[in-house]
């Protein structure tokens, strides 16, 4: 089992910055690809950005590409979202979620575990 605690969430002018974290506990952190998605209301859960195991492969929507980063700190049992030049639609509900391998990293049925997700409000 791991648990996820996603936090950083706020409200940003647009152009403005945020960084989300997502700390894990449970079992071994390291083992896990993980990934970021945002829903925003009324609008299915959509994928934003995906790491692998060891950090060494890191995939983004193209919504996303060029503005938000995806890393991870495995001594920390953390992986963090940075999102810069925010846009009123990048408002939504963010979640991390844990899949245990990289494959169909678009879709969410294909993560085992997740947070509970942190509001993300861009002004403009």
């Amino acid at each position: 089992q791991v648990q996820l605690v996603e936090s950083g969430g706020g409200l940003v002018q647009a152009g403005g910055s945020l960084r989300l974290s997502c700390a894990a506990s449970g079992r071994t952190f390291s083992r896990y690809a993980m990934g970021w998605f945002r829903q925003a209301p009324g609008k299915e859960r959509e994928f934003v950005g995906h790491i692998n195991w060891n950090g060494g492969s890191t995939y983004y929507a193209d919504s996303v590409k060029g503005r938000f980063t995806i890393s991870r700190d495995d001594a920390k049992n953390t992986v963090y979202l940075q999102m810069n030049s925010l846009k009123p639609e990048d408002t939504a509900v963010y979640y991390c979620a844990a899949a245990s391998s990289s494959y169909g990293y678009i879709r969410p049925n294909n993560y085992d575990y997740w947070g509970q997700g942190t509001q993300v409000t861009v002004s403009s």
